[in-house]
């Protein structure tokens, strides 16, 4: 990927551009964006311009950049989130290269949820182990192939263990000569302050629809429908990708959602409802955590858009509801100012209970049951 590939965020790519044209290349980065915002495809397009920084003559820079694109070009390395299998108890990065270039190749705006799909995690949480920053070490010391850049990208670098993140403090603050680092994370907060202080840290804003109406229109998607799916995308393009081919995993999360909701109303005083939500929570918890997060992180965005609807801010309603016989417009209206909070503090806590291995029917039980009590308190001046 090159920098002219890219979608949105242009200023950054401009700036890192700039850097290496004067020779100004920091040797540690740290991008920072919501998933779809285009992070590690700007990292992919910053290190294959650093590598072929170095080659004056047009053939040896066009065979840097195929091998750029097949990303499998010796002076760039990779660390991701990885998990055990029954082959490797302690794995490390490549021992999934395979299954990660491909991903690069299918899903460059790709998030963690796809990642795991490709390695097929169900309930495990991928981790970027203390044996990879031996492996990062190692790679690190090696002379360049090609005589230029060499290139470490580690993507979700807040998937590192504290073991992992201190064994690269002093890689990060004294690495080899024309090496550069550049991590990828979600959330500047999810990254230990010795690690940002480390690295010149670039935030990446949303995806205007604007420009994911051209990348969607560029693939073959009409004027109005691209209109449409930039809007309900909401600065993702990995999610309007999604919503092309009706992939999203949103299209479930909307099914669970309702289930959920449409039971927790019927649950007030109805033992065969209570018993409807203790099987819902039993379903999902069948899934992966990944999954599970993510659906928790779906449903708190539908319960914040619930509220702007019931207030009148239809603006900021970007999320579609497709399932049938559900009004949105009509639910809405149940999340006020006197439940909000307690929603939101109910999915958040249920969010950080599954992210540390608790047991998830367990929690997602409680969680639906809370939702039953707060999904039927009154607004303000209504008795």
């Amino acid at each position: 990927m090159q920098f002219e590939e890219l979608i949105g965020n242009t200023l950054i790519a401009e700036q890192l551009k700039a850097s290496i044209d004067k020779s100004r290349v920091a040797h540690a980065h740290l991008f920072i964006g919501e998933e779809g915002s285009g992070t590690l495809g700007m990292a992919l397009a910053f290190a294959t311009e650093l590598v072929s920084s170095k080659h004056q003559d047009p053939q040896q820079r066009d065979s840097c950049l195929i091998k750029c694109s097949h990303f499998n070009h010796p002076d760039i390395h990779f660390a991701y989130p990885v998990v055990p299998t029954p082959e490797f108890k302690k794995p490390v990065s490549d021992h999934f290269i395979e299954q990660w270039r491909n991903f690069l190749i299918d899903q460059p705006y790709g998030n963690l949820f796809d990642w795991y799909q490709v390695l097929g995690v169900e309930n495990k949480q991928g981790r970027i182990g203390v044996n990879e920053a031996s492996e990062i070490v190692k790679k690190t010391s090696l002379k360049s192939y090609e005589g230029g850049y060499k290139v470490l990208i580690i993507w979700r670098a807040d998937t590192m263990n504290t073991e992992t993140a201190n064994k690269l403090l002093k890689l990060l603050e004294e690495p080899p000569k024309d090496t550069v680092f550049i991590l990828v994370a979600d959330a500047v907060e999810n990254i230990l302050p010795t690690i940002r202080s480390r690295c010149q840290m670039s935030f990446f804003k949303r995806i205007s629809e604007s420009e994911i109406e051209v990348a969607l229109i560029d693939k073959g998607v009409s004027f109005d429908k691209a209109k449409e799916l930039a809007h309900r995308a909401h600065g993702d393009l990995n999610k309007a990708f999604d919503l092309i081919h009706n992939t999203s995993e949103d299209q479930v999360f909307a099914r669970w959602f309702v289930h959920w909701v449409r039971t927790a109303f019927k649950a007030k005083g109805n033992k065969a409802a209570v018993h409807d939500l203790l099987m819902w929570a039993t379903e999902v918890s069948k899934t992966g955590r990944e999954t599970q997060k993510n659906f928790l992180n779906y449903a708190l965005r539908m319960m914040r858009q619930a509220l702007m609807a019931n207030y009148g801010v239809d603006k900021l309603c970007f999320m579609k509801v497709e399932v049938d016989g559900f009004d949105f417009d009509k639910f809405a209206v149940y999340v006020h100012e006197n439940n909000i909070e307690l929603i939101v503090e109910a999915l958040e806590k249920a969010m950080y209970h599954i992210e540390r291995n608790g047991n998830s029917k367990i929690i997602l039980t409680d969680m639906a049951l809370e939702l039953t009590r707060y999904i039927h308190k009154k607004p303000t001046g209504i008795k």
